[in-house]
């Protein structure tokens, strides 16, 4: 699929906050975005991650604000070099729930800030003995230090750079997308 003159394996960061799943798929999203390294879907009413396309590069997945509650083993499958997973303010309700990640060994920073299970005692503890290869768990490490910041706007590698210097085509991808996405009558509904 080509369209506004970038073809999906060209895309590398994609961001559909706040644009709604079509029962947990969303529309134009599909595994020809293989060079995809970064995928945004924030708050997009999804209930779990089982449509989500085989994705080989992708390193970092942003599922914050949906309503997943488990199904996390797709994510090894599809998504086998994650490196930061953000879930926070989901249905996670037990650590068993994550288990699946255990498959992800390059998995470094999980963040499930808002989710029922960080009540639970012992919580920290338990996720890092779960999941060895974690190094930091809702943005501290397993000593309690910060995590370095790793806003891509803060370094000036943000996506606004990259379409300032002609480099932008993922943004007319990304507007492509929301246009067709029958839930929105126009792109501009979801910025």
């Amino acid at each position: 699929m080509t369209t506004a003159g970038c073809p999906c394996w060209q895309v590398k960061e994609l961001v559909l906050d706040n644009c709604r799943s079509d029962d947990g798929k969303i529309v134009g999203l599909s595994s020809d975005f293989e060079n995809l390294e970064f995928l945004s879907m924030i708050n997009i009413n999804l209930l779990s991650v089982s449509n989500l396309p085989k994705l080989n590069k992708l390193r970092k997945l942003e599922l914050s604000d949906n309503r997943i509650s488990g199904g996390l083993e797709v994510l090894a499958e599809r998504t086998p070099n994650l490196t930061h997973l953000h879930l926070s303010g989901n249905k996670i309700k037990d650590i068993n729930t994550l288990e699946p990640l255990k498959k992800l060994p390059n998995l470094h920073s999980l963040d499930l800030f808002n989710c029922e299970v960080t009540m639970l005692i012992n919580y920290r503890e338990s996720v890092f003995t779960l999941l060895p290869q974690l190094t930091y768990l809702d943005g501290f490490d397993a000593d309690d230090q910060e995590a370095p910041d790793s806003d891509p706007e803060a370094d000036g590698d943000g996506l606004e750079d990259e379409y300032e210097n002609g480099e932008g085509e993922d943004f007319l991808l990304l507007i492509f997308l929301l246009w067709n996405n029958p839930f929105y009558p126009s792109a501009w509904s979801c910025f």
